[in-house]
């Protein structure tokens, strides 16, 4: 995917989205720490519900932001995510911060009873606005 990029979001905690309104921006974690990636995880209403489900089942305290990609001032680029993936499946990175100014709302992301996520595209219509 090179051409405009639809609706972006990323998972973010709720604590973590409260300290990212106090500072102005949500920072990707150092390349000196354990894990870290050196980019903020992006996906599209279609596929965010992979990364939710392998990294936060059953949390309640999510959020989904969803991003104005106009107004960020970092590269954003398609790379491919985890093995077990779709294949081919192509996974947005932002590059840089990511400015709150840039989130257009946040919303609640919960889980089924069973703990699992569904598809953001089946909560769009109804969703709830966490700001």
């Amino acid at each position: 995917m090179t051409s405009d990029p639809p609706l972006l979001v990323h998972l973010c905690g709720t604590q973590a989205w409260s300290q990212a309104l106090r500072v102005g921006e949500i920072r990707p974690e150092s390349g000196d720490s354990p894990g870290a990636a050196g980019f903020i995880h992006l996906s599209t209403l279609e596929q965010v519900h992979l990364p939710a489900n392998r990294l936060y089942r059953g949390h309640r305290d999510l959020l989904l932001l969803y991003i104005d990609t106009a107004a960020l001032n970092s590269p954003v680029r398609w790379e491919p995510g985890v093995p077990t993936d779709p294949e081919a499946m192509l996974f947005p990175h932002l590059y840089g911060p990511l400015p709150v100014h840039a989130v257009s709302r946040a919303t609640a992301y919960r889980p089924a009873r069973d703990g699992t996520f569904p598809p953001a595209t089946e909560l769009a219509d109804g969703a709830q606005d966490a700001t």
